[in-house]
């Protein structure tokens, strides 16, 4: 029933984010357990603008409408869809901060993992708070 209403993909959308938010965790403790490593290159990880382009490119038309005669037929809009973004993980080559060529910096890696537990921490409210508006509605 709320499966397919902007309540359940609200929930969804928050609950990928979480999961690419623990993630992300996992990517920067690597990071800061490698800060010594000689020629260790940082990763981060990269969903938010993927997410973003897709929900942005579900709200478009298609500016010429195709009929398609056959299945093989070349498809002339295939948006992506939001359900279908991946999280990726991404190796930072261009940059070096130490000589030894490895390139993690504690302080920043430091400041993105605040970042993220923040960020966390606010989707969880949201989930909860999605849930609050189910109760309230179901008690009446």
């Amino acid at each position: 029933m709320f499966l397919n209403s902007n309540f359940g993909k609200s929930v969804e959308i928050l609950q990928r984010a979480m999961d690419v938010s623990v993630l992300r965790r996992q990517v920067i403790a690597n990071n800061i357990a490698n800060a010594d490593t000689p020629h260790f290159k940082r990763s981060t990880v990269n969903f938010e603008s993927s997410l973003k382009r897709a929900l942005d490119a579900e709200k478009e038309r298609p500016p010429l409408e195709a009929f398609e005669n056959d299945p093989r037929d070349m498809s002339f809009f295939n948006p992506p869809r939001w359900q279908d973004v991946a999280p990726r993980r991404v190796l930072d080559y261009l940059s070096q901060s130490k000589s030894n060529g490895n390139n993690v910096d504690l302080e920043q890696e430091m400041m993105d993992a605040q970042q993220n537990q923040m960020q966390y921490t606010i989707m969880a409210q949201a989930v909860a708070d999605e849930f609050n508006q189910i109760n309230i509605v179901l008690r009446r």
